[in-house]
């Protein structure tokens, strides 16, 4: 009898996947990279759940572990004697391709062209004047998880913000140019806010503050026009962190007020999160009181948090590891080096394997906290750590900044040296 796969059933979960969405996305990346419909229904992806299939074809497996950012056997599948990655499977099953060749191109899609609907043509096929549905909702939904999966590996790209703008666009297209019933244009006005979201921080995350400032705008009034509780308070939460780049840190914590303010924000998850969104805030502000004072709710909000329920795949980055990555920053704010330092250790034990992003921003934060006990040598050898694709963005400008804390803070010692003469090479 066959065993449920329940390690693939919980990753479904955690994006909020369906069957039926979870389907729609593996044919979207498979077609697009191969050139070849996939053939993937709700029965492949039941008998992937129901443990009936234990190693997927290839052309699935690597779709598979392209959307969820990890490997086919971190998913719960077993595979056969002979298809190990290191030996390729039957010719006939590859379409005389050999995996590797299949993998790299599965690899490089979900953070690129694969993402866009420019590249499967969306739009052009999109002007019908057959009813809007959930159909049309779902194939939507597969592109976002897409999109939040890249985000996670990648970070802040600028190919992963002009995405989320295509795809956002081509929901729009889809309501002005089809009818559909009030539930589903809602539903596909949340989906082009959320994708203009993903495209805010994106911008916001690549340090591309003028674009963010008008994917903002725009990310707002679709979420309004959705009536979704839980995408405005996205948006707000994205319009924070914007604010803080900007170094406008009071209308930062007036976005957090706005968060607070939305339905679900009664939910102890939001609550927790935007709780330590404040206390980033606050810290800025460099009112240390206020900081902890939100860290503590912000724990003891997460405490009570039912783990199980069901929310949005966008929300689901949300856990432990990040908390203590938001009290991370708080602490880095305030130079309370001792307790930044503990709860970096604290994110790296935690921390999704896929969320590389999160990582090396952790390792960077880490090397600051260091360096600010006196430990240049401890201090450059994390930051040497941080692989270079991860140091873009937000990790890039704290490795900047820690350069500059290095050279003044011990400019005669070895490990500066180091730092220096290995960077400039």
């Amino acid at each position: 009898m066959a065993e449920v796969n329940e390690e693939l059933t919980a990753r479904m979960r955690d994006l909020g996947l369906t069957q039926e969405e979870l389907a729609e996305a593996l044919n979207t990346v498979i077609e697009q990279i191969t050139g070849r419909f996939g053939t993937v229904s709700v029965r492949t992806i039941h008998n992937f759940t129901s443990g009936r299939t234990r190693w997927p074809q290839a052309r699935q497996r690597l779709a598979l572990e392209a959307i969820f950012g990890c490997a086919a056997t971190e998913l719960g599948f077993v595979p056969h004697a002979r298809s190990t990655s290191d030996h390729p499977i039957p010719a006939h099953a590859q379409h005389h391709e050999e995996e590797p060749v299949l993998r790299r191109k599965f690899l490089a899609a979900t953070s690129a062209a694969v993402l866009s609907p420019l590249a499967s043509g969306a739009p052009a096929t999109a002007s019908g004047s057959g009813r809007l549905g959930q159909s049309d909702v779902n194939r939507l939904s597969a592109q976002f998880a897409l999109i939040i999966a890249s985000d996670n590996r990648t970070g802040g790209t600028h190919q992963v913000e002009q995405a989320a703008l295509g795809w956002a666009q081509h929901a729009l297209h889809l309501q002005r140019t089809r009818p559909a019933s009030q539930r589903v244009r809602g539903q596909l006005y949340g989906l082009a806010a959320g994708f203009m979201g993903s495209a805010l921080w994106a911008a916001i995350d690549g340090g591309r503050l003028g674009p963010a400032r008008q994917h903002l705008h725009e990310a707002v009034s679709l979420a309004g026009l959705s009536g979704d509780s839980s995408m405005q308070f996205r948006i707000w939460g994205h319009a924070g962190a914007l604010y803080r780049n900007l170094g406008q840190c009071t209308s930062a914590l007036a976005a957090d007020e706005a968060a607070k303010r939305t339905r679900v924000a009664r939910d102890p998850l939001y609550a927790s999160l935007v709780h330590a969104r404040t206390a980033v805030h606050h810290a800025d502000l460099h009112d240390r009181q206020a900081a902890l004072r939100c860290l503590g709710l912000a724990e003891s909000a997460l405490s009570r948090a039912d783990g199980d329920a069901l929310r949005p795949s966008w929300l689901l980055f949300y856990d432990s590891a990040e908390f203590h990555l938001l009290a991370l920053t708080a602490t880095t704010s305030l130079g309370l080096w001792d307790q930044a330092e503990a709860h970096a250790h604290h994110t790296l034990a935690k921390l999704r394997p896929d969320l590389k992003r999160n990582r090396a921003l952790t390792q960077a934060y880490l090397a600051h906290a260091q360096l600010g006990q006196h430990e240049p040598g401890l201090a450059v050898a994390t930051a040497h750590r941080i692989p270079a694709q991860a140091r873009h963005g937000r990790t890039a400008h704290l490795l900047n900044n820690f350069g500059h804390r290095l050279h003044a803070l011990a400019p005669n010692a070895p490990a500066t040296r180091a730092w220096f003469e290995k960077e400039l090479l």
